[in-house]
C-alpha cells in the first residue's frame, strides 16, 4: 500500500509538536500514605516533525502507550518519552498527564474524614535532557480585607483556587505541594464538615483575611524557601461573591 505519511513534503516547514491528545489511560501514582493510588489520567503525546516528512504515524503513540500500559506512572515518564524518539525517529518528544488525585483530610474541629480531589497535571519535555514541570491546582477560601475593614460586621469570603506549576531537583510528593499551598489563603476546604467545623472556618476565615495578591505571595513565599524548587508559576482567582467577575494574580519565578 501506498505510504502517504512518509512522502516528502515540499513546503519545507517544520512542525513543533504532532501527536494524539485526550487519549484516557488508568495510571498508577506513589501515594504518600498509601503505598499507590490508581487513577484515570487524560493524555497528551507528541513529538516534532521534520520539514521533510508530510506526516507522522498516529498509530505508534498508541502502541508505545500500550507497551508500559503496566508501569504508567510519573517515574517512567522519561522512558516512554525516550521510545517516542526512537519508534517516531523524532528529536523531541512530548507527554502530558492530567489526573484527579484524592487525599484524605479530616474536618478541624470534629475530626470527621473524607476524600479531597485535586486536579494534577505533569508535564514532560524531552529535547538533550528530560524537562518535568508539577501543576496541582487547590481549592482555598479567601475573605476580603477591605469588606473586614469597612463594615460593621461579617466580610464577604468566596471560594479561591491556587494554581501552581513546579520544577524541582529530586522528588516531590503531590501530598506535600498541597500541604504548602493550601495554607496560603484565609482557610482550607473540606469535602465534609459538621456543624463545629463550619464555625471553625468561618471564624478562621474572618480572623485571617487575604487578598489574591496575599496568597499568591504566600505561596511565592514558601516556595523561595524551598531549596529543592527550582522554578515555579502561581496563579490565584478569587470567585468573587459580591461581583460580577473574578479577582487574579500571579507570580512566575524567573
Amino acid at each position: 500500500m501506498r505510504d502517504v505519511q512518509n512522502e516528502v513534503d515540499y513546503r519545507n516547514l517544520e512542525i513543533d509538536k504532532v501527536g494524539v491528545k485526550n487519549l484516557r489511560y488508568p495510571i498508577v501514582l506513589l501515594d504518600k500514605y498509601n503505598d499507590q493510588q490508581h487513577t484515570i489520567a487524560t493524555i497528551n503525546m507528541s513529538v516534532n516533525l521534520p520539514h521533510r516528512f508530510r506526516g507522522t504515524h498516529m498509530s505508534r503513540f498508541i502502541e508505545v502507550l500500550n507497551r508500559h500500559r503496566r508501569e504508567i506512572d510519573i517515574h517512567r515518564m522519561g522512558d516512554i518519552m525516550k521510545e517516542m524518539k526512537k519508534v517516531l525517529n523524532a528529536e523531541s518528544a512530548h507527554l502530558e498527564l492530567e489526573f484527579p488525585y484524592f487525599i484524605e483530610k479530616q474536618a478541624p474541629v470534629s475530626g470527621a474524614k473524607s476524600l479531597m480531589e485535586y486536579k494534577v497535571k505533569i508535564i514532560g519535555s524531552l529535547n538533550d535532557k528530560i524537562t518535568m514541570t508539577m501543576g496541582v491546582s487547590v481549592p482555598v477560601i479567601t475573605l476580603c480585607p477591605c469588606s473586614k475593614e469597612i463594615s460593621e460586621y461579617g466580610a464577604h469570603n468566596q471560594r479561591g483556587e491556587i494554581y501552581v506549576l513546579l520544577r524541582f531537583k529530586g522528588f516531590l510528593w503531590i501530598e506535600d505541594v498541597v500541604a504548602m499551598v493550601e495554607n496560603c489563603g484565609s482557610a482550607k476546604i473540606y469535602s465534609l464538615l459538621k456543624r463545629e467545623d463550619e464555625k471553625y472556618i468561618t471564624e478562621r476565615s474572618y480572623e485571617n483575611p487575604n487578598f489574591v495578591e496575599d496568597v499568591v505571595r504566600n505561596v511565592a513565599d514558601k516556595f523561595n524557601k524551598n531549596e529543592n524548587i527550582t522554578w515555579y508559576q502561581v496563579d490565584v482567582v478569587s470567585f468573587e461573591s459580591i461581583h460580577n467577575h473574578d479577582a487574579y494574580a500571579s507570580i512566575v519565578k524567573n
